[in-house]
């Protein structure tokens, strides 16, 4: 079986350096792609297949997909409708990509101004999670990936939720994390494996995606991206007051909420006139029907 590797920038130089000389001695065939969100598009998806093609790549080869969320999401995509697809693996080197890209078979890219808009379900033979990748990290990138991890927090156990929100991002316990990153792959895959269409539980896994997308979207429409992390975890704290509103969700729970993202994340930085702009992002999310799709707790 050959392999192919669809290979991540965004770690330190010489830690990237390093992998690709172990990479040479395997005599790997490497595709090279860009981490940021940018790159998750038609063109880089495009240079992907003919990178395959080009490297000999058949029905029966494998790609693995050493990287970031977006690495994951394009090369599980570009794996899915490569030759009416290919098998694929994902090695997540971020904790964003750990606890929530890598893992529950959604691929894709974005498209038109709008985040994930074209793409597949379609699983991972396997994910391979070393959480020794999380040392390489900048403090951003660490509180990108928590984010998806209070949400898993939120629809999971109180006590998990609590652990949570007691995390010390001053002084990093990495035993702790790698415990944290455990229970929240398992939370996701418990409710993934109940529901991997996403047609009824499994919808509870986008709260905070609705209105995060349409950050994400009005902040590369705007020429200043914004993690996906931050972009999620401000929109939990706004879909939590939906939630407040509509379903009596516990106010308790939500000022914990509002406080910590606040505290880590800081405020989305937009103003009042782009509020009509923000409305036709989330009215175009994929999840949207014929009404926005929003998930209240």
């Amino acid at each position: 079986m050959t392999n192919y590797l669809s290979w991540l920038t965004n770690i330190h130089v010489n830690f990237a350096f390093l992998f690709y000389q172990n990479l040479i001695v395997l005599k790997m065939p490497i595709l090279f792609i860009g981490a940021e969100d940018v790159h998750k598009n038609l063109e880089t998806l495009a240079y992907v297949w003919k990178e395959l093609g080009d490297k000999g790549a058949s029905r029966h080869s494998l790609l693995i997909n050493l990287g970031g969320g977006m690495v994951t999401d394009l090369g599980g995509f570009a794996a899915s409708t490569f030759k009416r697809g290919i098998k694929y693996i994902n090695i997540p080197t971020t904790l964003l990509a750990m606890v929530d890209a890598s893992v529950g078979g959604k691929t894709g890219i974005n498209f038109n101004g709008l985040k994930n808009e074209i793409g597949v379900f379609s699983p991972a033979e396997s994910v391979l999670i070393d959480a020794n990748f999380l040392k390489s990290l900048d403090i951003r990138n660490l509180l990108s990936g928590y984010a998806e991890m209070l949400k898993h927090g939120l629809i999971s156990t109180h006590d998990h939720w609590i652990e949570l929100l007691k995390f010390d991002f001053n002084n990093i316990d990495y035993k702790v994390l790698q415990s944290l990153v455990g229970k929240s792959v398992q939370i996701k895959e418990d409710i993934v494996e109940q529901d991997p269409f996403e047609r009824g539980i499994r919808k509870a896994l986008n709260l905070g995606h609705t209105v995060g997308h349409a950050f994400e979207s009005l902040a590369l429409e705007t020429q200043h991206p914004i993690l996906h992390g931050y972009a999620v975890a401000w929109g939990i704290v706004c879909e939590l007051y939906f939630s407040h509103i509509k379903t009596g969700f516990p106010k308790d729970k939500l000022r914990q909420t509002i406080l910590f993202v606040k505290e880590h994340y800081g405020v989305m930085p937009f103003n009042c006139k782009q509020y009509e702009r923000l409305y036709e992002f989330m009215k175009h999310d994929k999840k949207t029907q014929q009404a926005l799709s929003i998930s209240l707790y």
